[in-house]
């Protein structure tokens, strides 16, 4: 009977004579064992907190513009409400008839009584009131330059055939090298063209987010950049501080200055 270190001595002599007979009986590399998670699913994407949070995010650009532009509607038509009701008569005023208020009544009076104004000023009657109205704010010293100022606005606004806000282009300002979107808004004044000369284009700089603000500029035409970007997206533009970029160009005709 062979003592144990005897046979320990043999089989490690035969293994070292013949190495590959012992090739495929060889154990396995020691793997420490798996825990029961490997047997779950692997997951893929993005995980649930991410995912909640994209949903929040999500909602907030859905909601806010719709809940901002009604929270101003309402706070405008307010305004008007409280601001035209009380100079209505107390037995012309439709909420003294009804057991509740009716939000946008003022408004929808200011509307009708603007559309009286002018069928009545179309006609003959009102073109002679108005010219009188006019002569008299014309001739007060102060009156007369805010009146003028105003009128001068309001008609290049609305006017149909107004030229306000021709183009969008790129000018140099307020330092060179920095480039900032203005709007081409007219024709440029004859002494402002003669001192400057180069021919010089009038451009409005607007302010962000506030567009109603801003700068306005006389530069020469060569120094200005024409953009094939619609006005309404060069104000988007503006208003948004870069967020809301428009997605593709469209080339439009360029009015000439």
């Amino acid at each position: 009977m062979r003592e144990p270190g005897q046979f320990y001595l043999i089989e490690s002599s035969i293994i070292g004579r013949y190495p590959d007979i012992m090739s495929d009986t060889q154990s396995p590399p020691n793997i420490a064992p798996e825990g029961p998670e490997h047997l779950l699913p692997k997951k893929h994407g993005v995980g649930f907190g991410t995912r909640l949070r994209n949903y929040f995010l999500a909602g907030i650009l859905i909601t806010a513009p719709v809940s901002l532009t009604i929270y101003i509607a309402w706070l405008f038509i307010n305004w008007v409400d409280e601001t035209v009701l009380p100079l209505v008569p107390p037995e012309y005023n439709p909420e003294n008839y009804l057991p509740f208020s009716i939000p946008g009544i003022g408004l929808i009076i200011v509307l009708i009584v603007l559309t009286l104004i002018g069928a009545i000023t179309a006609g003959l009657f009102g073109r002679l009131t108005r010219q009188l109205i006019e002569t008299i704010l014309n001739r007060l010293p102060i009156i007369r330059s805010i009146y003028s100022a105003i009128k001068q606005i309001v008609e290049t606004v609305l006017a149909n055939q107004s030229a306000a806000f021709r183009d969008c282009v790129l000018v140099e300002f307020p330092r060179p090298g920095a480039w900032t979107l203005g709007f081409v808004t007219g024709t440029t004044p004859a002494e402002v063209q003669a001192a400057v000369g180069d021919e010089p284009l009038t451009v409005f700089v607007p302010t962000t987010p506030n567009p109603t603000s801003g700068y306005l500029i006389f530069v020469p035409k060569r120094d200005v950049k024409y953009l094939d970007m619609s006005v309404e997206d060069g104000i988007k533009l503006v208003v948004s501080g870069g967020i809301v970029a428009p997605g593709k160009a469209l080339p439009k005709k360029r009015n000439s200055p």
